[in-house]
């Protein structure tokens, strides 16, 4: 693991959940192909990112309506760790996206995508169901996140100067994986909440995930490489098939007893 991202924080909370501040640059020498000069690849992480600012602090809101209410001094020092690492990641993942604007791609575009439909997520669902979704895009993460974690090889060819940001987001999703479920268990409860909101979630993570990687290509100045788009099309479900290898961790979440930790 990168040194800098394994540098234990000073601690701000009573609990093993503790925020990073990383403060991370990207040089503009990097290239806008930073993913081994794969266009599909780079492009497909930023329209991750684009959706990471925005997301982040709905999940921090959706929690903090709870926050008042727990009563286990564990849960509640938990609960401070991420919102904390929550807050910097949106901070870190929004200077990233300045970088690949910068490089051509529109993320302030989706940004403001994501924002916009989040606002009206907000309006519309409950605060049951609002959590219900933080707790299935969390388990997502936390599954990209042990990925990513436990196979350096998903690694191969991307610039080093952009590996901390993505192994360091990923250390603290594994860290908190389970702090938006415990509050949902404590406060909501609701097998049935979880368990069709979670699979309304896929449905919508896949889509928005495709949407976001067609607008960011659509406004970029060069053709697409069809050649990338086989290759990483084949890197995701053929082999290695990164997101074919979720498919057990995924299923295990729509078990009553399933717990994150």
């Amino acid at each position: 693991m990168n040194a800098e991202v394994a540098k234990l924080p000073k601690r701000v909370n009573q609990s093993d959940i503790q925020p990073r501040r990383m403060d991370f640059e990207f040089s503009e020498e990097i290239p806008r192909y930073w993913f081994g000069g794969n266009q599909f690849k780079s492009i497909l992480l930023t329209a991750l990112s684009c959706t990471f600012p925005e997301g982040e602090r709905f999940f921090v809101r959706s929690v903090r309506h709870y926050q008042k209410n727990l009563t286990d001094p564990k849960l509640k020092e938990e609960v401070k760790g991420f919102i904390g690492q929550e807050a910097h990641h949106g901070n870190e993942h929004e200077s990233f996206n300045a970088f690949m604007e910068s490089k051509g791609g529109p993320t302030r575009m989706v940004e403001e995508f994501v924002r916009n439909g989040l606002k009206w997520r907000g309006k519309v669902m409950t605060p049951e169901r609002q959590l219900a979704k933080t707790c299935a895009l969390e388990h997502f993460t936390a599954m990209l996140a042990e990925l990513l974690l436990e196979n350096d090889e998903f690694f191969e060819g991307m610039d080093e100067r952009m590996v901390p940001l993505w192994l360091w987001h990923a250390v603290e999703e594994s860290e908190h994986k389970a702090v938006a479920f415990d509050v949902f268990e404590d406060q909501v409860g609701s097998y049935w909440i979880r368990s069709s909101e979670m699979a309304k979630t896929t449905v919508e993570f896949i889509s928005f995930t495709v949407l976001h990687y067609f607008q960011l290509r659509r406004h970029m100045d060069d053709k697409t490489d069809w050649a990338a788009v086989r290759d990483g099309v084949n890197w995701l479900l053929g082999k290695p098939g990164w997101l074919r290898k979720l498919g057990p961790s995924y299923l295990a979440y729509y078990k009553r007893n399933f717990h994150p930790g």
